[in-house]
């Protein structure tokens, strides 16, 4: 059993990470902040002074502000949709006996080791491309029309990109989880006449309900940031504007750091709501 002495050590050899780590999330808070209240232009004069909310009053009513929001959401839904109905399907894959399981296992997890700016690269030239991408040599193949991806169908190409990218971290995670599973269970309910959507059904599932929830709340949190696939594709048009690419243009495209921290203040509203949301539907899950 830990004595004072031994806890009191602790909290002072935590301490240094502790500042550090506070320090580093702090500091930035207090930046955007501080320059969202301010009409600071780098390049147009520097600080120009103190505006008060005036920022957020101008970066709310744009008229790109709602549909940012609105493609942020579509983007993050679609690639968690993608992301926990195949993740299942693989990891339930990945669970059977085969040969070779730990090299498929590994090519499997790889993608999600990709550099976003990479995987969207290949994406962009070697999938979507509609002179010598391989969809369009598909749709040749059947005698359709290539698909020009990034301007016909833009925010679910975005989705199919993102989607690759995290597909692998959800199937790690669903994959630890029914490995965990006992197997005696569903032999009982096998020998019980149970078939295999039953099985799934009320007893594979029902135990993947919180590392489902895992899941969605770690990959919600990331993609609402999502951006580089963004800016490597489409450049943010076609309706792929996010909240984070619309912060961007508004920081270095129109060289209005004050409009853009108060764009970023939105966006830390945003995640956080979604964020207690999503904390009470895993606390939920986790107390059953």
């Amino acid at each position: 059993m830990a004595t004072q002495h031994s806890r009191s050590a602790a909290r002072i050899m935590m301490a240094p990470a502790v500042f550090l780590l506070l320090v580093w999330m702090l500091v930035p808070l207090c930046m955007t902040l501080w320059f969202s209240v301010r009409d600071f232009r780098p390049l147009r004069g520097g600080d120009l002074g103190f505006v008060g909310l005036e920022n957020f009053g101008r970066f709310v009513s744009s008229s790109a502000f709602w549909p940012a929001v609105a493609t942020t959401l579509v983007i993050v839904g679609g690639v968690l949709l993608i992301s926990i109905v195949l993740g299942v399907m693989l990891a339930i894959l990945l669970d059977q006996p085969m040969w070779g399981q730990g090299v498929v296992r590994i090519l499997v997890i790889a993608p999600f080791f990709v550099m976003p700016t990479v995987s969207a690269l290949v994406w962009k030239n070697m999938f979507m491309d509609p002179v010598n991408g391989v969809f369009s040599y598909i749709w040749q193949f059947f005698g359709a029309d290539p698909v020009v991806w990034l301007s016909e169908m833009p925010v679910f190409s975005i989705i199919m990109i993102v989607s690759w990218q995290w597909l692998p971290f959800a199937t790690l995670i669903l994959l630890t989880a029914i490995q965990s599973l006992d197997s005696e269970q569903l032999e009982a309910a096998e020998m019980d006449g149970a078939g295999p959507l039953s099985r799934f059904g009320f007893i594979t599932l029902p135990h993947l309900s919180r590392a489902i929830t895992i899941v969605i709340l770690i990959q919600t949190i990331f993609l609402l940031a999502v951006f580089a696939e963004i800016f490597v594709t489409t450049g943010g048009a076609f309706g792929t504007r996010t909240l984070t690419y619309l912060i961007y243009q508004r920081v270095l495209e129109s060289q209005n750091v004050g409009l853009g921290s108060a764009g970023g203040v939105y966006a830390i509203i945003l995640a956080n709501i979604v964020a207690i949301f999503l904390m009470r539907i895993v606390g939920k899950n986790l107390d059953k």
